[in-house]
């Protein structure tokens, strides 16, 4: 385990994966030695690890792509340099790609203030994320059923009530009456075996009418 302010130089999975485990997060410097940017750039980076390192809670580490290409293509990373905050069960929780000076302080100083008040790692994405969201056909799935008193007679029959309840321009039994009987048996029998007997038994038979 590395000690606060200091940057761990990866040299194997093995160790990258103890790393992330025993941290809250964890900030990678993927670099390579013929790389000019990561030369410029490498001063900020140790400036923050120095200021922001904590012990079981934020590390800093620096993984060579020439030494370690099976890490560099774990996390897709084809140019240099390029930062990942990572979680704890090693999902990217943001990315810094290039030189980016205040970019990078930011993400440091995000993560520095997540990991300070006990936020959790891990999750790809991170926390911005997380959402319940809506479950597709869940708030109409029982309005949707049809057939033997179901969905359809209990909507047609709504229909009909509130019609015949309005200011009075249309009557109960009139022209609304006739077309709620006609789309009532229409759909019944479109949907059953035996279309006669279906019409027949339906709620929207003129001889059930009443009912």
């Amino acid at each position: 385990m590395p000690s606060p302010g200091s940057i761990t130089e990866i040299a194997s999975s093995k160790q990258l994966s103890t790393l992330l485990s025993s941290h809250t997060t964890t900030i990678l410097d993927f670099h390579a030695p013929w790389c000019g940017p990561c030369h410029t750039i490498a001063p900020l980076f140790s400036s923050l690890a120095t200021q922001h390192a904590t012990p079981q809670r934020l590390a800093f580490a620096k993984v060579d792509v020439d030494a370690q290409p099976d890490i560099a293509r774990q996390y897709g990373v084809s140019a240099m340099p390029t930062f990942l905050v990572v979680g704890r069960s090693g999902g990217v929780k943001d990315t810094i790609r290039g030189a980016n000076p205040g970019a990078l302080k930011a993400a440091v100083e995000k993560a520095a203030r997540e990991a300070k008040s006990g936020a959790p790692g891990g999750g790809a994405g991170g926390a911005a994320f997380q959402s319940k969201g809506r479950t597709l056909g869940s708030a109409t799935a029982s309005s949707r059923q049809v057939g033997g008193g179901g969905g359809l007679e209990s909507w047609m029959r709504g229909f009909r009530t509130g019609m015949g309840s309005g200011s009075g321009t249309v009557g109960r039994g009139g022209f609304v009456e006739t077309i709620v009987r006609f789309l009532g048996l229409y759909f019944t029998t479109l949907l059953s075996l035996d279309a006669g007997a279906a019409a027949e038994a339906s709620p929207f038979s003129v001889k059930n009418k009443g009912r």
